[in-house]
């Protein structure tokens, strides 16, 4: 019912924001290069366009930095970053609901083993969750006493046999998607065992 129901509305929304926001960092990217007369109307206007998105695009332009890319580019970066952050997030969106409508059917038919099969597929989804943040953190510094250092806590059992097995390639850490490949492997077993047989 949430799948079919909610789920289209929430996702209008979060890709209307989106856009709204991408159109922002568009606009910031124009006038990184522009370079606009400060003191006309054109000159102040990105000036409010820079102070509106500098919260988002400061850490692109750190990171850029430390790689001596143009910080120009950093609008572009924080866009690509926005729309796998709004994917992903769409995605946890929609796998909550499911399982809400799987545990809410497996109930009202009187199915324990569909509840079982939806409760261990929320349980693997929460684990993508925070697999997910975990490898989003990689760009923030934290603290053991945050909630990221929870999720690092929760996660090192699984994730650091893999970093162990395969280590980063440059700056890159393949060893969380491959991680996420094998837990979506999983939850498609349980569906498989659980639920549709």
């Amino acid at each position: 019912m949430l799948s079919g129901l909610v789920y289209p509305w929430v996702s209008l929304v979060v890709w209307i924001a989106f856009l709204a926001f991408l159109m922002l960092l568009v606009l910031r990217f124009v006038f990184n290069y522009a370079d606009p007369n400060p003191f006309g109307a054109v000159g102040r206007f990105g000036f409010k366009i820079r102070k509106a998105s500098e919260k988002f695009v400061y850490p692109a332009s750190r990171f850029l930095a430390t790689f001596r890319i143009d910080t120009r580019l950093a609008p572009i970066v924080t866009a690509l970053i926005a729309l796998v952050l709004t994917y992903f997030g769409l995605q946890i969106v929609g796998n909550t609901f499911f399982v809400i409508d799987g545990l809410s059917a497996g109930l009202a038919s009187g199915k324990p083993k569909m509840v079982i099969g939806f409760i261990l597929y929320g349980l693997l989804s929460i684990l993508v969750l925070f697999i997910f943040i975990r490898f989003i953190s990689t760009w923030f510094v934290f603290t053991r006493k945050t909630f990221l250092g929870f999720v690092k806590k929760v996660t090192d059992p699984i994730m650091l046999p893999v970093q162990r097995l395969i280590p980063p390639i440059g700056m890159f850490d393949i060893s969380a998607m491959i991680v996420l490949i094998l837990i979506s492997f999983l939850q498609s077993i349980v569906l498989r065992i659980f639920v549709y047989s």
